[in-house]
């Protein structure tokens, strides 16, 4: 048998020993506020497809949402892309200048006040945001009902207004410079007058803004060009040592005539005088020896003027005078540098804006006794403009056309109106003495005198008679 220890505690009444019955425990007692309180109930479990429905319905209402504002952003753009493409309130087209520096709002209000456009707040949303690149300023022609897409379109290419100036062959330098100081588009002033026969006469476009100087640098560069280009392909037979001289003969050349079918038959005139040794005897050469780049007397030549001995006068120097006495044109150019070849010596005014060309004397002083006859008819019944050395208003285009009436040695064509008595009929009408200088004749008082200006010795100065 085991003995309980004595450190074993006493079973409490009601509990089971050795399977007796268990006794009732005494509860302890409680106050009545806890005995009334509701005991909390736990809370439930989680249910995870609630959870993902309340998500789903979350991300289903920012799609509707952006749906909703994609449509009306479409809405809205095609809307005012159309107002953008409607046809504005211009009724022709007109040229508006856009001042320099000028921003867009700038922009706008010119265009509106301009009649271009009716919405300024359009048209600066569209400069903006359209990115079709920046306003540029300048002279725009803005088309007849031109949209406000059309109007950002010109502004944005830069293709402004293309004004032409021109310039006829055979002006001088100082001609072409009054030219372009009398165009009101060009703007700053010219530094110098350019040397002689250093622009090449042409049309030159450019836009408002441009300077005059500009234009002078870009008839300079293009006279180079050209003459570099023609002078490579000239003819060796051409008695030219360098591109200057050839530009003086083709001034001369270019003074003598206007017809442009003519050129190499004059320039071969000249180029047989020189291999000759003769003197060239031009007209042309007499009256920019007087007055230089003003280019034009205004009247007939004077027998004094004919013998005044200046570096130009090729009546009385032999061989091509300093330097051009004009700014000859491309064809005057290709015309030196290979004229034609033929055996003449002189040529006359044959009446009908040409000239008629000779070998002899004989023959020249046949061609002069009819173009005297045909002066005489003229003189008969007066025309215009009877008679003025270089009269020919260069505005009109042709600076150097041979003029019905005018005559000279044996290149009547370009500064002198003579009689058949040997008297001149000058732009007021009135009878000079001026006088037929024609080489080798009785007439010519300059036979037999000739100056070498390459000489260091000073040109002789005949005194009038």
């Amino acid at each position: 048998m085991f003995r309980r220890s004595k450190t074993t505690p006493p079973v409490p009444a009601g509990s089971e020993d050795e399977g007796g019955p268990a006794l009732p425990q005494r509860l302890s007692p409680r106050s009545p506020s806890e005995a009334l309180k509701p005991t909390a109930a736990p809370p439930p479990p989680d249910e995870p497809g609630r959870e993902r429905g309340g998500l789903l319905g979350l991300i289903s209402g920012l799609l509707t949402l952006s749906v909703v504002l994609a449509i009306g952003a479409m809405i809205g753009l095609t809307l005012v892309n159309r107002e953008f493409r409607e046809p504005g309130p211009l009724a022709n087209d007109k040229v508006v200048v856009i001042p320099n520096r000028s921003g867009t709002s700038e922009i706008a209000e010119t265009l509106s006040r301009e009649g271009v456009i009716n919405h300024t707040t359009l048209f600066e949303l569209a400069a903006r945001f359209r990115g079709k690149g920046p306003l540029k300023h300048g002279e725009y022609v803005f088309k007849a009902h031109a949209s406000i897409d059309e109007t950002i379109d010109t502004l944005t290419s830069g293709r402004q207004v293309q004004h032409a100036i021109t310039f006829p062959e055979g002006l001088t330098s100082e001609q072409i410079v009054g030219r372009l100081n009398e165009n009101d588009i060009l703007a700053g002033e010219i530094n110098e007058i350019p040397p002689e026969g250093a622009l090449l006469p042409d049309t030159y476009k450019f836009e408002r803004g441009a300077t005059r100087q500009q234009i002078v640098n870009l008839m300079r560069a293009k006279q180079r060009e050209v003459l570099n280009q023609i002078w490579q392909r000239r003819s060796p037979e051409v008695p030219v040592r360098t591109p200057a001289e050839m530009v003086t003969l083709a001034s001369i050349v270019e003074k003598e005539t206007g017809r442009a079918d003519e050129r190499p038959r004059v320039a071969g005139v000249f180029v047989n005088r020189l291999n000759k040794r003769m003197k060239l005897q031009s007209d042309p050469t007499i009256v920019y020896g007087l007055v230089g780049g003003r280019g034009t007397l205004g009247r007939g030549i004077q027998r004094s003027e004919i013998e005044r001995a200046t570096p130009y006068n090729t009546y009385v120097i032999e061989g091509l005078p300093p330097g051009p006495i004009a700014n000859p044109g491309r064809a005057a150019l290709e015309a030196v540098a290979n004229p034609s070849r033929t055996k003449d010596l002189f040529f006359v005014a044959d009446g009908t804006g040409g000239h008629a060309f000779a070998e002899s004397l004989e023959g020249h002083q046949r061609n002069v006794t009819r173009w005297r006859q045909v002066e005489r008819a003229r003189q008969q019944s007066p025309q215009p403009d009877a008679g003025g050395v270089d009269k020919v208003d260069p505005a009109a285009g042709e600076p150097n056309a041979a003029q019905p009436g005018r005559a000279s040695a044996y290149a009547p064509g370009s500064n002198a109106t003579f009689a058949a008595d040997g008297g001149g009929v000058d732009a007021n009408g009135r009878r000079s003495k001026a006088f037929d200088a024609s080489e080798g004749t009785k007439l010519d008082p300059l036979k037999n005198r000739s100056y070498d200006l390459s000489s260091p010795k000073t040109v002789p100065q005949m005194k009038n008679p």
